[in-house]
């Protein structure tokens, strides 16, 4: 499922997932389930754009073993933020995390910050495409409150783990999602109950 539909959800339907999705999310935390690893912090990410992000926090689940992982790669650039606004936006999308971890087949994410055309990527690992693709849809029509409508874009990479993605890692054509180097060993994804 290499994704082409590349539209939100409509308004109702983004609506009632979110909620949906807080509700799951304040049962994961209050169960610690969700967790902040630091391993991958720093680390730097350079994409087959030639463009690069450093890793400035990661969100992990506790999950089962999934049967049909994929990737999730998502980009937008934020309306408005420059300069302090980054550092500023970095340390308030912790709160953010309530918008995205209750939503099912969620494994990790990796949130990268702003890249030299200033735009964003959060690298997802999911359970199955069709989870990945409702929570992109979904999460498109969040970020069209705040981004610049153009720059929105995703990307399902469907049988592929994270750590499959970054060990294949080359150069490619152009494409914003394609990793093609890292600055050091990427972490494993990690907790499995």
């Amino acid at each position: 499922m290499n994704s082409q539909i590349q539209q939100p959800h409509s308004f109702g339907r983004t609506v009632w997932a979110m909620a949906c999705c807080v509700c799951r999310t304040l049962g994961l935390l209050a169960r610690r389930r969700i967790h902040l690893p630091v391993t991958n912090r720093g680390m730097e990410i350079g994409f087959a754009d030639g463009t690069s992000s450093r890793v400035f926090r990661e969100t992990v689940l506790d999950h089962p073993q999934h049967r049909d992982p994929c990737v999730l790669v998502v980009e937008f650039e934020l309306r408005a933020v420059r300069g302090r606004g980054h550092a500023l936006f970095r340390r308030e999308s912790l709160l953010n995390t309530v918008l995205f971890a209750g939503f099912p087949g969620l494994i990790s994410k990796l949130w990268l910050a702003h890249d030299q055309r200033g735009r964003y990527r959060g690298l997802y690992e999911w359970g199955d495409p069709a989870s990945a693709e409702t929570y992109a849809r979904t999460l498109w029509g969040v970020l069209a409150l705040v981004s610049v409508p153009e720059s929105i874009a995703y990307r399902i990479l469907p049988g592929v783990r994270r750590a499959e993605l970054f060990a294949t890692a080359e150069p490619g054509a152009g494409e914003w999602w394609r990793p093609t180097r890292t600055s050091r060993a990427v972490a494993a994804t990690g907790r499995v109950p």
